[in-house]
């Protein structure tokens, strides 16, 4: 890969995802860090990303994390499990030695398996994620070398997402897919006490998933562990923390019709915003 010139001047925190579904991340990253200034970008014209290859998700989040770069980001959250699960890595390992190896990009599995012990009695966990995620093992991998006595058991969901991003999270079709999949992933182990969302789009299904769960299991979603985490990476790496500008304004772009990105953020901010339409290939 080429190396390109990335602007040298402190500039907004990138927060990325295939779809809306960071946008759950964002809030609670909002909500702790007011004061930074925050670019999303949502590659929605290609969701979902579950059901890609690795090398495609790789590509795909390459893409993005370089455009944010660009954009004047020196830190950049992969707010979307799969990109996590199939990209951070080869990204940090092979790509930011070549773009900039002062820049960082952060995910949201190890933030949210580093809260799992305290989460679970039973030391039997449940994940509920895309097929990418639950394939690539990560949160059986992560936890595994935290909490080596949980055991933990994964659910792939793949209807979850397009869900959400079509606007069905309330309706009826969303009941049969999330009683179904929660049904399988407590049959596979009727023990587990505790079920990660390990998507960030499944926050807008909690209505329903609470509906289908028995009383007892706690379902832990990513967002305020993320943000917790987040709080806490920007005051040990204060060379970091300089290098993102603080007037507490964020700029949403998305790879999609602006109009729609518009209606379906309001859904999940709870706000009226701006978005500018963006390429990334």
């Amino acid at each position: 890969m080429m190396k390109k010139q990335l602007p040298e001047a402190p500039g907004p925190i990138g927060v990325f995802d295939s779809g809306y579904g960071g946008l759950t991340i964002l809030q609670q990253i909002r909500k702790t860090l007011p004061q930074y200034d925050y670019i999303y970008l949502g590659d929605n014209a290609r969701t979902p990303y579950g059901t890609r290859s690795f090398e495609v998700v790789y590509e795909f989040t390459r893409q993005a994390v370089t455009k944010l770069f660009e954009m004047g980001c020196h830190l950049v959250i992969l707010a979307c499990n799969t990109a996590s699960a199939k990209a951070l890595r080869s990204i940090q390992t092979n790509d930011l030695p070549q773009l900039d190896s002062s820049r960082r990009v952060l995910g949201v599995i190890r933030p949210t398996v580093e809260r799992i012990g305290e989460m679970t009695r039973s030391r039997h966990i449940g994940v509920v994620a895309t097929a990418g995620t639950i394939k690539s093992e990560s949160y059986p991998l992560e936890i595994r070398k935290l909490f080596p006595d949980i055991t933990v058991t994964g659910e792939a969901c793949p209807m979850w997402v397009p869900l959400v991003e079509n606007n069905e999270a309330t309706g009826d079709g969303a009941d049969f897919f999330i009683r179904k999949n929660l049904n399988s992933l407590l049959g596979k182990d009727p023990q587990i006490d505790a079920i990660i969302l390990g998507c960030t789009h499944y926050p807008l299904l909690l209505p329903k998933i609470n509906q289908y769960v028995p009383q007892g299991v706690q379902i832990i979603t990513q967002g305020e562990f993320v943000a917790v985490s987040l709080q806490d990476y920007l005051k040990r790496h204060p060379e970091i923390a300089d290098k993102c500008t603080q007037n507490g304004v964020t700029h949403f772009y998305t790879t999609e019709a602006e109009e729609k990105f518009s209606e379906s953020a309001k859904l999940f901010l709870n706000e009226e915003i701006e978005v500018k339409r963006i390429s990334l290939e």
